[in-house]
């Protein structure tokens, strides 16, 4: 008996890189690294990569990366300082775990 050989798997056709469609999400709305994660269909860990370039390429231009901060849930401590994208692990104060993830938007600046 001779075995089928699978045919291999057809690319999805996309007109836009991953960044490029990150980049238009995060314009109208403001959302967390595992929602953009959902909606472009690609591993939340990869997210945090290419929101770091979009960072700084967005900057280069008439918009603004927007992160509002991470808080944690119990004691409500706020994470103002992080350079770091990623959620943190535990709260410095309390210790607890259960931590708001950081959220994203871009925001186009108005030039005088």
């Amino acid at each position: 008996m001779k075995k089928k050989q699978k045919e291999p798997p057809v690319p999805i056709e996309r007109h836009e890189t991953v960044r490029q469609r990150i980049i238009s999400i995060l314009e109208g709305q403001t959302l967390s690294a595992k929602e953009i994660s959902g909606s472009v269909s690609i591993p939340e860990k990869e997210v945090y990569e290419h929101l770091e370039h979009i960072r700084r390429t967005v900057n280069t231009r008439d918009a603004n990366l927007v992160i509002t901060p991470a808080e944690c849930a119990k004691c409500g401590f706020v994470f103002r300082k992080r350079e770091r994208l990623k959620k943190p692990g535990k709260c410095p104060l309390c210790r607890s775990e259960f931590i708001h993830e950081p959220l994203f938007l871009i925001k186009k600046t108005v030039m005088k």
